[in-house]
């Protein structure tokens, strides 16, 4: 008797979760996409990652730190201003010159004063907010996350990132997207709280993160064509460089070693 009651008291839960369950929504997939970089053949265009370079400096930066990179990464071999002429990327002049660019924060140390100075190949990418209550500040409460390994850190990488930057589009009917928010389908989330609408509740999330990306919002010195699918392409492929800077050098290892196995 006691069997049969626990048996009908899991099934009644079981009938009043199922339109709850019914009720949440999943992300899309991302989208399928092919790149250079993959397979044990593959490798980074260092155009493209220029490009990328160029668009995380001039919208990403803005919000997103990189704190696991320095400048002088930029320079080393596989990178995307590597130049041969300049085996040690500490003395790679363009390397220097966007490091020069950037402000960074350090002790005065004859007064103990926080000042800031121009950067130097052998800083690391500064946070562009002092700290975490900061960055939530100007971010709706949200925390931008670090992109150092975001391609690696996301379920689908590099497609993830690509999808989500190309995925921005009006919320269907019926679905309320709160103030500061943005829909995306390819955003993890669940949205069946503000959706009441008649069809099945729509994939997707929200984020606080506007649109970044607009046609012709960077230029690409090479004169390439600067849309929006163009610019998530790029910054993508350089965030994937950024998570692992050493692939190259990891493949071709990985073709040493085998080659050596079969000598022995």
């Amino acid at each position: 008797m006691l069997r049969k009651t626990i048996a009908l008291a899991a099934l009644g839960l079981a009938v009043f979760a199922t339109p709850a369950l019914a009720a949440s929504s999943h992300p899309l997939e991302p989208k399928e996409m092919t790149w250079g970089f993959e397979g044990p053949f593959g490798k980074f265009d260092q155009a493209q990652l220029q490009r990328g370079y160029k668009i995380y400096r001039e919208v990403c930066s803005a919000c997103h730190s990189m704190e696991l990179m320095s400048f002088r990464n930029l320079g080393q071999k596989g990178g995307p201003f590597y130049d041969p002429k300049y085996p040690n990327p500490n003395d790679n002049p363009y390397v220097k010159a966007i490091a020069k660019d950037y402000q960074i924060n350090d002790i005065d140390s004859e007064t103990g004063d926080v000042i800031q100075r121009p950067g130097t190949s052998a800083d690391r990418f500064p946070n562009p907010f002092p700290n975490e209550p900061a960055a939530r500040a100007s971010n709706g409460g949200a925390l931008p996350p670090d992109l150092s390994n975001m391609a690696k850190a996301r379920d689908g990488g590099p497609r993830y990132i690509y999808s989500l930057l190309t995925g921005f589009v009006e919320p269907p009917e019926g679905l309320t997207v709160p103030n500061g928010q943005h829909y995306n389908p390819y955003m993890a989330g669940d949205v069946s709280a503000y959706y009441k609408g008649k069809h099945h509740v729509p994939p997707g999330g929200f984020l606080a993160m506007a649109p970044p990306l607009a046609t012709d919002k960077v230029s690409f010195d090479d004169g390439t064509k600067s849309t929006v699918e163009q610019q998530a392409k790029d910054v993508t492929a350089f965030l994937m460089w950024t998570a692992e800077p050493h692939m190259m050098a990891r493949k071709m290892w990985a073709f040493v070693i085998v080659g050596m196995m079969g000598l022995f």
